[in-house]
């Protein structure tokens, strides 16, 4: 999530668009990521458009949706979608190789409940999801930008997290999980301050046996790193 520009006195939109989901990385890719690229991308992915998508259409069948932000190698996703098969989950994720590890993952679990938009979630959920279309968000593990100079760029802020909301149902319930500390703190106050969000829980949330956990999160937790999960609802 880079951002080259500082926000001013920009529009809210226009402060949105200064702020993207991920931050551009090299990075290696199998062949096996390749491969899954090339024969499953244009069944299960959807290409970024300007204009509203039709998620019904998208996925075959009325059913919940939930968006992901930022879905790195796939674990995760692919354990809940596998986990619900009558929920459906639209996944975004900009990194090629993760979109590969995620599509392998479809394959090898034969899930039809996931898609995939290789695209930058900001400009996903400003042109492509219509307000009140999601029954859940989530965003796990989202990149902490450690140095104070840069938590500017995060991506848990006041216009984004409002731009979420509004495309949340009533009750839906936006998940946000991290192991940074200072992260969840900042997480918890700009959350609380939306008002059309409440929180599930008094303060920080017990992992949901929903958000299943990651090889890597259990080796941080065994190593004295925990991990803050934030649920709110929508009002």
């Amino acid at each position: 999530m880079t951002d080259p520009r500082e926000p001013g006195d920009e529009s809210a939109s226009a402060q949105r668009r200064g702020v993207r989901s991920y931050v551009l990385r090299t990075g290696r890719i199998t062949e096996a990521q390749t491969r899954s690229i090339a024969e499953l991308l244009p069944r299960y992915g959807i290409a970024f458009s300007p204009g509203p998508l039709d998620l019904a259409a998208a996925f075959g069948r009325d059913a919940p949706k939930v968006l992901e932000i930022g879905f790195g190698m796939g674990e995760t996703t692919a354990r809940i979608a596998q986990a619900n098969p009558a929920i459906d989950y639209l996944a975004i994720e900009v990194h090629t190789p993760g979109v590969g590890g995620l599509l392998k993952r479809i394959r090898d679990l034969g899930l039809e409940n996931v898609r995939i938009v290789q695209h930058d979630a900001v400009e996903v959920l400003e042109k492509m999801i219509q307000p009140a279309s999601l029954d859940g968000v989530h965003v796990f593990f989202p990149d902490p930008w450690p140095k104070k100079r840069h938590h500017k760029r995060r991506l848990v802020q006041p216009s984004i997290v409002a731009l979420i909301a509004s495309r949340m149902k009533p009750g839906a319930i936006l998940h946000v999980a991290t192991d940074w500390e200072d992260y969840a703190a900042q997480i918890l106050d700009v959350l609380s301050a939306e008002p059309s969000l409440a929180n599930t829980a008094d303060g920080f949330a017990p992992r949901p046996e929903s958000r299943p956990l990651t090889k890597f999160e259990n080796r941080g937790l065994k190593l004295g790193h925990p991990v803050w999960d934030i649920l709110f609802r929508r009002r």
